[in-house]
């Protein structure tokens, strides 16, 4: 399947390049819907790969990459349920959300994600499956799961630490600030800043210029550095789910949804 249109992301292929396009409003939460989308473009990545040498993700809304988790419909799926089968149909939505960015994680092609605004939590977990951060130097990267009493569930932490050195690790986790674009070029996360409004330009422009090397040298050098921590992530999930039991976690949950912010996620 070349081209996709669907209610929260988009994707086409032309030239050897996927363009994957969010645009569910207001930020491109990721709930059960994206998920859904999500799931259908990692079924058919596989067919895709054969006939692409690079991938790129970015948003069409102007507030935003990507806001994280739809912690909305995650605290009413929850007030739905017996506590642990809460907990259980919390696990099973990582369990899928990890397996759609393990497959983008793995792919063999070059993947670029192109940031604008804010990606927070979930989003900046999107983020950093990609092999390449672009981003505007007004975009902002931020963990807010501290404020609820969580650590990111979408594999945010595994993939940090091995990107990272542990001193912003620990910065970006335990603190929960956002930090802009040029800090994070500074410490080795972003590969690029530009201008508003370029993010895209510069991504497609660097995937052509992918396309100029041979793709076998490339897919090697792909697993030779990247390596995916199957384990910890394994691990990110059991401890996301231990938290989420806490009556403190359902409280912030609770103050997050009914807050008349027009943003809540922001700092």
């Amino acid at each position: 399947m070349n081209h996709f249109q669907g209610d929260s992301l988009s994707w086409d292929l032309k030239d050897g390049v996927i363009e994957l396009a969010l645009h569910r409003a207001p930020c491109n939460e990721l709930g059960s819907l994206t998920l859904d989308e999500f799931e259908k473009f990692a079924n058919a990545l596989k067919n895709l790969a054969h006939e692409a040498h690079a991938l790129i993700i970015y948003s069409t809304l102007p507030s935003g990459f990507c806001a994280g988790a739809d912690l909305r419909e995650l605290y009413h799926r929850s007030q739905q349920m017996a506590k642990d089968e809460a907990i259980k149909g919390v696990s099973e939505f990582l369990e899928r959300t990890h397996r759609v960015l393990n497959a983008i994680d793995a792919a063999p092609l070059t993947t670029i994600a192109g940031v604008h605004g804010v990606a927070f939590g979930g989003g900046f977990e999107l983020a950093l499956v990609c092999d390449l951060i672009i981003a505007d130097k007004m975009a902002r990267f931020c963990f807010p799961e501290l404020r609820l009493g969580l650590i990111p569930g979408f594999g945010g932490i595994p993939r940090l630490k091995r990107d990272l050195g542990n001193s912003v690790v620990r910065d970006l986790l335990l603190t929960g600030r956002s930090v802009n674009a040029t800090k994070m070029q500074s410490v080795g996360l972003v590969s690029q800043v530009v201008a508003e409004g370029e993010v895209l330009k510069l991504a497609r422009a660097t995937a052509a210029q992918i396309g100029k090397f041979d793709r076998h040298t490339a897919i090697a050098a792909k697993q030779f550095i990247k390596p995916i921590p199957y384990e910890e992530l394994r691990r990110e999930i059991d401890i996301f789910c231990e938290l989420f039991s806490r009556p403190s976690v359902e409280a912030g949950l609770r103050k997050f949804v009914e807050s008349t912010d027009a943003q809540p996620y922001l700092p």
